[in-house]
């Protein structure tokens, strides 16, 4: 079954709709009334990797007049396009030194440092945009929700799929009853596509120096200190526990996202985890995790299945064929499965999807929308965001959605770290009865790093 696709719309017509009145009708109680035609001025902190487009995008709708990175190869590319920015290799001196001369932030630094750096600012009454996921630990995303409600500043996660017409499409479907009761969901990854476990499962031993463009320390920022090594930067840190998120962090907020929204999920409360022996260095080589939501309202209570890597015997970790009703699975993807049928979708961001088993759903049409359309993804999610610091509706990963997103996700690893199964109390951000787990709810920050409160 092939889904219809909504028109996209131009930046113009998109903000002039996202403005008004929608199945989003709520605003941002912005710090100042903005004008409508009035430029934003940016500041990137993290602009190589997807930093780079993150900081482009923003920048068709104002002006970027800071520049903040640990490498100075890729702020001096980005200097080439914004020569009269400001340019830093510590987040924290930008601040000091010249918050009132910018209004918004991005945040695209690895994963130990989305929190401090978008809490810095929040507290400086910054509007923030922040890479998935949106922190690195569990209590992290709290503080980031309760800050951001705090200071009444717009906020955006990007996970842009969110900003994807069929996204929406699907979300819509789900809550319209099309395959009637949804128990369970099923979500797979490729990843990791970095080196980890089994791979690496021990620092390097090889003593590197450091290159001439890179500021180590502004790398380690709040993880314990170490030398330097190309094995973690500037990509690879991904799959050690220090820097990144592992599989989990890098694509859940992405394949999740269709069915996290479309039924409503917020917390778990019970987590199951089942992994490669682990070693105390980098993510295992594999992984499975089962999430228990619990019933809320008119949802039943739902198991949501997490698969990564690759098992013990070169297969890779996938749902339960029967599934998929003959389909092929592709590298990432994700299953609902309801008490009249399956929706799958066969993309990492959920734009497009499918009704299994094909013949019962011949005739179906969609339902009425409800969720305004998009269709511009990356781009698009800054537009909503900016839209939202212009007094418009809240964006669609906004910290309050992205923050209870990003704690169920990161009890995944929680749960792997901790020997296979927690129960959580969300509201006190506590592990029941395990002390040893409950560490990692919020680690330590090292070298003089505090985080703003």
């Amino acid at each position: 079954m092939k889904p219809t696709w909504s028109k996209n719309f131009t930046r113009r017509e998109f903000l002039v709709k996202t403005s008004a009145a929608s199945a989003f009708a709520f605003t941002i109680a912005s710090n100042r009334i903005w004008g409508a035609n009035e430029r934003l001025r940016f500041a990137g902190i993290g602009v190589g990797g997807k930093g780079s487009s993150d900081i482009d995008n923003a920048s068709t709708m104002g002006d970027v007049v800071a520049l903040c990175d640990c490498d100075d190869n890729s702020i001096n590319e980005k200097l080439k396009k914004w020569p009269n920015a400001k340019k830093f290799h510590d987040f924290r001196e930008m601040f000091d030194k010249m918050s009132n001369e910018f209004d918004a932030v991005t945040v695209s630094t690895p994963d130990h440092t989305h929190a401090i750096a978008a809490s810095y600012a929040i507290t400086h009454k910054k509007h923030v945009y922040v890479q998935k996921p949106l922190t690195h630990d569990v209590w992290e995303a709290r503080h980031l929700r309760t800050l951001a409600r705090k200071y009444k500043v717009a906020t955006q996660m990007g996970n842009q799929g969110s900003a994807s017409n069929g996204l929406r499409r699907g979300v819509e479907a789900i809550q319209a009853g099309v395959i009637g009761k949804v128990t369970e969901m099923h979500v797979w990854t490729n990843r990791p596509v970095w080196p980890q476990s089994p791979t690496i499962k021990a620092r390097p031993t090889e003593v590197m120096p450091i290159p001439a463009n890179v500021h180590w320390n502004d790398f380690i920022g709040t993880a314990p200190m170490r030398p330097y090594h190309k094995a973690y930067q500037p990509f690879n840190w991904r799959g050690w526990w220090d820097y990144g998120t592992g599989a989990l962090g890098d694509m859940a907020c992405h394949t999740m996202n269709l069915g996290y929204r479309a039924l409503n999920l917020t917390t778990p409360t019970l987590i199951e985890a089942q992994s490669e022996a682990l070693n105390p260095e980098t993510y295992p080589g594999w992984a499975s995790v089962i999430y228990h939501f619990p019933a809320v309202g008119s949802r039943g209570a739902v198991k949501l299945f997490w698969y990564e890597g690759k098992l013990a015997n070169g297969q890779k970790n996938l749902p339960p064929k029967e599934l998929f009703h003959g389909q092929e699975p592709p590298g990432s993807g994700s299953l609902l499965v309801g008490a009249k049928g399956v929706m799958y979708s066969p993309n990492d961001y959920g734009s497009q999807w499918m009704l299994l088993p094909e013949k019962d759903f011949e005739n179906w049409k969609d339902p009425a929308p409800t969720l305004p359309r998009n269709g511009r993804d990356d781009l698009g999610q800054k537009e909503e965001w900016v839209a939202a610091i212009k007094g418009g509706p809240k964006a669609y990963s906004n910290f309050d959605f992205a923050a209870d997103m990003t704690e169920s996700i990161l009890l995944g690893n929680l749960a792997i770290r901790a020997g296979g199964r927690i129960e959580w109390d969300s509201e006190k951000l506590k592990v029941k009865g395990n002390k040893d787990a409950q560490a990692f709810v919020k680690r330590t920050y090292q070298n003089g790093f505090k985080i703003p409160s």
